[in-house]
């Protein structure tokens, strides 16, 4: 009897390693400081700190005040941008700090 050989992209396998081991925020959350690197110039970009998830809440750490500013007067337009790129039931707000 010839055994099954499993072939899984690397992607699905790092989401059901996550899934069992429980910190699929985490890498939900690495997703988007992925997105937010494709979507922002380099220069903006490296003013963010980090980007967490916590109970459905979005919290991305800003060091520029400007930049953060700008975060929070369009907190909405970037929500609705990260529940259209990963799913509205990913998250329910945006915090800025």
């Amino acid at each position: 009897m010839k055994k099954k050989k499993r072939e899984f992209q690397s992607s699905e396998l790092v989401k059901s390693f996550a899934r069992l081991y429980g910190f699929e925020n985490k890498l939900l959350a690495f997703e988007v400081k992925d997105f937010l690197h494709e979507y922002l110039n380099d220069a903006l970009f490296n003013e963010i700190e980090s980007v967490n998830l916590n109970r459905k809440i979005l919290e991305i750490r800003i060091k520029s005040p400007l930049l953060k500013n700008d975060f929070r007067m369009r907190k909405t337009f970037y929500l609705k941008k990260f529940q259209e790129k990963f799913g509205e039931e990913h998250f329910i707000d945006l915090l800025v700090l």
